[in-house]
């Protein structure tokens, strides 16, 4: 029997989590202005996010593999979306860095558990679901991210705001516990442990996480900025660019399923990482802002594909140990997604925008070749 409602769950909670990041990003502008806080001040606020969260995938992993996803999602889930109601009643800085710090923390054990649980959905379906469930965070951040610009021009405080949004999630989240398949906890400590981490295979995976959250962070950072002080667009038509790459995406990932079903997943990453190579490249190359806009629509199409895939394939490099397999990867895909804006940045000082934007192209033509790596499940051609 199919378990449809654990698939439906399992989406639930990757919409969760794209609601939350998306409102608390919506939400930042008056959080800062609140709190009178200046540039540096408030990047200390957003460290703390990344730090929580490379911190806490040292340690999800294990937990999700030792007492099961559906036992660590549901708990994760909870305190994920009500631990994004203290940041928006931080009275100072420091309170501010605290619960921020906390978030992170939560937000991984809650990345790690749902795309463990996700991995389990699949094999229990037999064919690939990854890329959709991906594509409900897609979907879920701009839903969220919609809910805190509408909120904010009501004026409602971001507490009240954060309040109002994770509350009913969390009831949700309690709620979806039923449906969740009941996934045993691993026995690997009866033998000797074998570590998943650093394993060669589960580094190269993690080599290709980082390579395709450059390119998100690259696209987030950077497209507006480009459209704007290299091509000469307006400000409006310039956050338009990024706007056209997100939707791509979106749209890519809902579609991710049924072409890694017909491709399988080496045919499509080597192909999506040609796509969003040629998409970006071909944007710099026009040097034209409605071939640029049209090279980022290819770009984030091409893009979308690629990290669900690789998530994937290490959830099921070894079963018994897929949470710390999937931390492990994701550790390292995020380091891309903070880190390659910065490289991109301090880049484009040396040697101008344009050129530094060559680094996802080249990053994604990496992804492209090492597509083999991505062996064929049991559910895939």
């Amino acid at each position: 029997m199919i378990p449809r409602g654990a698939r439906v769950a399992v989406s639930f909670f990757f919409a969760l989590l794209g609601i939350v990041s998306g409102v608390w990003a919506a939400r930042i502008p008056t959080v800062k202005q609140s709190l009178h806080l200046s540039d540096g001040q408030l990047s200390l606020g957003l460290l703390a996010v990344a730090v929580g969260l490379v911190i806490g995938m040292q340690f999800a992993g294990r937990i999700t593999d030792r007492l099961g996803s559906a036992r660590v999602v549901v708990p994760a889930g909870v305190t994920c979306a009500l631990a994004m109601i203290p940041p928006g009643f931080a009275p100072n800085l420091a309170a501010l860095i605290g619960t921020l710090f906390l978030w992170g923390l939560l937000n991984a054990s809650l990345d790690v558990a749902m795309n463990t649980h996700a991995v389990e959905v699949e094999r229990a379906y037999g064919r690939p679901l990854m890329s959709s469930f991906h594509g409900m965070f897609s979907a879920g951040g701009l839903l969220g991210a919609g809910a805190g610009a509408l909120f904010a021009w009501l004026e409602v405080s971001p507490g009240l705001t954060f309040a109002a949004v994770t509350v009913p999630l969390a009831v949700l989240a309690v709620l979806a516990r039923r449906a969740l398949l009941p996934s045993a906890p691993s026995h690997h400590e009866d033998g000797p442990r074998r570590r998943v981490r650093w394993h060669g295979k589960v580094l190269f995976m993690g080599a290709m996480a980082f390579a395709g959250l450059v390119g998100e962070g690259a696209a987030g950072d950077w497209s507006a900025v480009y459209l704007h002080e290299d091509l000469g667009t307006g400000t409006g038509l310039a956050a338009i660019g990024f706007a056209v790459f997100s939707t791509t995406m979106t749209v890519g990932r809902f579609a991710g399923d049924r072409l890694a079903m017909r491709f399988g997943p080496v045919r499509l990453v080597r192909w999506s990482g040609l796509l969003a190579a040629l998409g970006l490249g071909g944007a710099l190359l026009a040097a034209h802002p409605v071939a640029a806009m049209a090279g980022f629509g290819l770009f984030g199409f091409g893009l979308s594909t690629l990290v669900p895939q690789v998530f994937s394939a290490a959830g099921n490099h070894d079963p018994a140990r897929a949470g710390e397999a999937i931390a492990q990867v994701a550790t390292l895909g995020y380091a891309g997604l903070m880190l390659g804006p910065v490289i991109i940045g301090g880049a484009a000082e040396a040697v101008g925008l344009p050129l530094a934007l060559g680094i996802p192209v080249l990053l994604c033509l990496f992804m492209s070749l090492s597509a083999v790596s991505l062996r064929p499940t049991a559910f895939t051609k």
